[in-house]
């Protein structure tokens, strides 16, 4: 059997230095381009990948009555926006050679997926511009 390169499986531990500068562009680019509309972002790494999360203020309905729900308009707040909106998981082959896989709310689950480039690789800035489509208004 023939071996086919898959950008969705394998990738290179990322090394401590690429971490800390790969958090430092996604956090500049989102700052850039995505200003307002997440409080604060959490970049993790695992090995070969990179998680990106955000967390947002939620939207609180004008009419929104706290007995319709089990708690105050304070605990709604604070469980909403302490809980993260994963945005994408992006796995590393070298400093601008990522594959991406965009988080998918319908099955909680990562799925592989194409930069906006055509291409199943990119940089983590254009990953985060694909997961970024859960920051718009």
């Amino acid at each position: 059997m023939p071996w086919v390169y898959d950008p969705h499986s394998g990738g290179i531990k990322i090394p401590n230095n690429v971490k800390e500068q790969t958090k430092d562009r996604i956090l500049k680019h989102a700052e850039k381009f995505y200003d307002g509309k997440y409080e604060r972002l959490n970049i993790r790494f695992r090995k070969q990948f990179c998680y990106i999360d955000a967390y947002v203020m939620p939207h609180i309905p004008d009419n929104f009555s706290p007995s319709d729900f089990s708690e105050t308009r304070e605990e709604y707040i604070e469980r909403v926006s302490n809980f993260p909106l994963h945005l994408c998981r992006i796995r590393y082959f070298d400093e601008d050679k990522w594959s991406l896989a965009f988080y998918k709310y319908s099955n909680e689950k990562y799925e592989p997926c194409m930069f906006d480039n055509g291409s199943f690789h990119g940089t983590p800035e254009e990953a985060f511009d694909i997961g970024a489509v859960y920051l718009q208004d």
